[in-house]
């Protein structure tokens, strides 16, 4: 068994304006830091373009339309005060959603023990029918659905730890029975969703808000005391994982204080998870963080992790 990690060179073509922090260079910062010789055995794959049938499992198919027909000929477009398109966006959305779906797949079958998705634009802001922060698609909800309702699972975990809370996924799964979603994310803090008492229609939602300059011990607290509890009880058969790490301390666009222990640390509880529970099947897509050096640093601690529980 192995870990299959899934890029592609579109997913630099999808361009934000001038000091965005969405930007190319935190793909190109992740892969000179994976370049590096302990990642020499990463089963290295092209993330494919989803199909847009596949868009169709969370979003309305006029939605991905409207998507698609807003990509500018040159230059940028702004869906939002904060989402953006270029003219190569739509693809690299499609490889973002399309590299879940083959991870998905990969780990299904045994091809793969775990995988990670270095893909953008992130997904976890996007809602049913509306692209919000820096997000067209909701890359983690489509690939959990696509998992029940293509693999037939019966029980799928979402753990998204990024410092804001994944407002997207948790519309999108709202409805679902079959998935429990766990949020760790800074409150107040946009988007200003992700209260406890936002428990979804089935008490599938587990909100686990952190204030502002908490520490790794907050979220060790948190996931202790609340997530895995209840996750262990659920027993999901494959664990999904939202991987922001905009939580690091160096991080521009919140004040949690989280280290690169801190994300290894979460990144072997979940791999504990999905050992007792789902045969070690875990896949973890790439969200937020904004300091390069920071994120680099941070993705290389989870994906080596991955690299032994999947060695």
């Amino acid at each position: 068994m192995t870990t299959a990690y899934f890029s592609h060179p579109d997913c630099l073509n999808h361009v934000t304006p001038p000091g965005h922090p969405e930007q190319v260079a935190r793909l190109e910062a992740i892969a000179q830091r994976l370049a590096m010789p302990q990642f020499a055995d990463l089963l290295r794959l092209d993330a494919p373009l989803a199909e847009e049938a596949e868009i169709a499992r969370c979003h309305p198919p006029q939605y991905a339309d409207a998507i698609k027909a807003a990509v500018p000929e040159s230059g940028y477009v702004s869906l939002d005060a904060d989402t953006h398109m270029s003219p190569g966006s739509y693809a690299a959305a499609l490889r973002a959603v399309g590299g879940n779906l083959k991870a998905v797949n990969m780990v299904l079958s045994g091809q793969a023990q775990n995988a990670f998705v270095g893909c953008r634009p992130p997904g976890h802001h996007a809602e049913q029918a509306k692209p919000m922060g820096f997000c067209l698609f909701g890359n983690v909800a489509i690939a959990a659905k696509y998992a029940l309702d293509h693999h037939g699972l019966e029980r799928v975990a979402v753990v998204d730890f990024d410092v804001h809370h994944g407002n997207g996924t948790q519309a999108l799964l709202w409805d679902e029975p079959r998935v429990r979603f766990v949020s760790t994310h800074q409150s107040p803090l946009w988007p200003g969703t992700g209260e406890r008492a936002e428990r979804g229609a089935h008490g599938n939602v587990m909100n686990l808000p952190l204030a502002p300059h908490s520490g790794g011990a907050d979220l060790r607290r948190a996931m202790e005391q609340y997530a895995l509890p209840m996750l262990d009880e659920f027993a999901p058969e494959l664990v999904l994982v939202s991987a922001g790490f905009d939580a690091h301390m160096a991080d521009p666009l919140a004040q949690l204080n989280w280290t690169t222990d801190d994300f290894t640390w979460v990144t072997r509880i979940l791999c504990d998870l999905a050992d007792d529970h789902a045969g070690g099947r875990l896949v973890s897509t790439l969200e937020g963080g904004y300091d390069l050096e920071a994120l680099a640093a941070s993705v290389a601690a989870h994906v080596q992790v991955l690299m032994e529980r999947g060695s």
